[in-house]
């Protein structure tokens, strides 16, 4: 018998039914309905995001003299948050694309909160160029367009790098998450009614799962992710250029785009976990984000964390071997001098604690996951600190040494950050769905396929 001709491809054409519509309920469950805890959680962000930004108006109206900043120390909290948001915001695309790109299935459970939190940071950090600036309302000199004044922006100023990183980095990070979206979005129309199906209705540009919309939308995925994969190394790179084109003892350093890119990949794994362990005991999502995913992601951790712990080892290193005294004495200083707090914190919670992770039962070991993250993401911001500050308080010149030290509106716009960065996610969580549904029915028709197999 010759074999049946093949089914044309038309807009038609629909792809099989899901094995099963558990999937569907089990993930929209999330969005249904909201309990006192919720409100209160989100109600405590927008407080904490309100209570900062009007610190932030005080800044503006009184100066950025109600910080920190004492000569030579003119980049504190607000630079140092920056690169740590910026930082947070890798985990997403990596997640994504990378791990797209290579195929590791582990991550579909996991990529949509970390696209989320790719956006959130993105916009978290972007503020901070402008609150850094103090005088917000002339942070469009560092837009490069034309204008009548003939005036064009510094390319040689750090913030116009940033700029442009942020504002590419932001864009295709929106575009991937809205992307991936859009068949869950279809699936979320399909089960709503009033206000929210209209929303829906308009957000899902009309899917209806056809085979060719697939094709499409597959094809799409994958060339977002070969753009955005560059990104990954290219945007904190930059960042850390800020850095390291400068003469400053501690900065001038070749091992800096490395050393960045990986410490922003081990923070933002460490976001990941931190943000959805708490979702997935809540949510009771056990059986989509299981102990298979948490124990890939501790490797990833343990990994990266050697990486880091290296690139610490790295730097006091080639400032002992090159016998440049101001080098060796900016690292002496920061394990020994008046910062020595804050680098011992750094190199605890950035080197020590994950180790933990070689031994395997911690790696699925839930409060072992939740603590170790909550550490690293403490430790990585206290590395920025380390990094900007003890550099900046002592150059080459005694006669402008200085200390600086965080003030109370500095702090209270630190910890506006992250209400800021919270209330986003916790409204995301009850607006799309916070794992990826199609990704996860295509592997419930894979291992259904093979017999159960990962």
């Amino acid at each position: 018998m010759s074999p049946p001709p093949a089914m044309p491809i038309t807009e038609t054409t629909r792809l099989p039914a899901p094995p099963d519509s558990k999937i569907n309920r089990d993930i929209l469950r999330v969005m249904e309905g909201t309990s006192p805890g919720y409100w209160f959680l989100v109600a405590l962000a927008v407080i904490g995001a309100h209570v900062a930004g009007g610190v932030w108006a005080y800044q503006v109206y009184a100066g950025l003299g109600i910080g920190g900043y004492t000569h030579p120390v003119f980049w504190g909290v607000y630079i140092v948050t920056f690169v740590f948001w910026v930082g947070i915001a890798h985990a997403g695309t990596l997640i994504s694309a990378i791990l797209y790109l290579f195929r590791a299935k582990w991550r579909n459970a996991i990529n949509r909160s970390a696209e989320a939190m790719t956006v959130f940071a993105v916009l978290t950090a972007a503020q901070f160029l402008g609150i850094h600036v103090g005088r917000m309302w002339k942070s469009y000199f560092i837009l490069p367009y034309p204008n009548q004044r003939g005036l064009w922006v510094n390319f040689k100023s750090p913030l116009m790098w940033d700029t442009f990183a942020i504002s590419t980095y932001g864009t295709i990070s929106i575009v991937f998450f809205y992307i991936g979206l859009i068949p869950d979005i279809a699936i979320a129309r399909d089960r709503s009614t009033g206000i929210r199906k209209l929303i829906y209705t308009a957000l899902a540009l009309g899917w209806q799962g056809t085979s060719i919309q697939w094709k499409s939308h597959t094809r799409s995925v994958l060339h977002l992710s070969g753009l955005a994969t560059p990104l990954v190394l290219s945007v904190h790179s930059v960042v850390s250029w800020d850095f390291a084109m400068s003469i400053v003892p501690g900065w001038h350093a070749t091992i800096f785009a490395p050393y960045f890119v990986a410490g922003a990949i081990f923070s933002g794994f460490a976001m990941v976990l931190t943000v959805m362990i708490p979702v997935r005991r809540i949510y009771k999502l056990e059986a989509y984000i299981t102990d298979y995913h948490f124990e890939n992601m501790a490797r990833f951790l343990l990994l990266t964390s050697m990486i880091v712990g290296y690139s610490y080892g790295t730097e006091y290193f080639i400032a002992w071997y090159s016998g440049v005294e101001p080098e060796a004495t900016a690292f002496w200083y920061r394990a020994f001098g008046p910062y020595w707090l804050s680098t011992w914190i750094m190199i605890v919670c950035n080197c020590v604690i994950p180790m933990v992770f070689w031994y395997p039962p911690a790696r699925t070991h839930i409060p072992t996951l939740f603590i170790v993250s909550t550490f690293i993401n403490i430790g990585m911001w206290f590395e920025r600190y380390v990094i900007i500050i003890t550099s900046l308080s002592r150059e080459y010149d005694p006669a402008v040494w200085g200390v600086y030290t965080p003030t109370l509106p500095e702090l209270i716009i630190l910890a506006g950050s992250f209400c800021f960065f919270a209330m986003f996610f916790l409204l995301f969580l009850k607006a799309f769905p916070v794992i990826a549904i199609a990704e996860v029915k295509e592997l419930a028709i894979h291992e259904k396929a093979h017999g159960g197999a990962h």
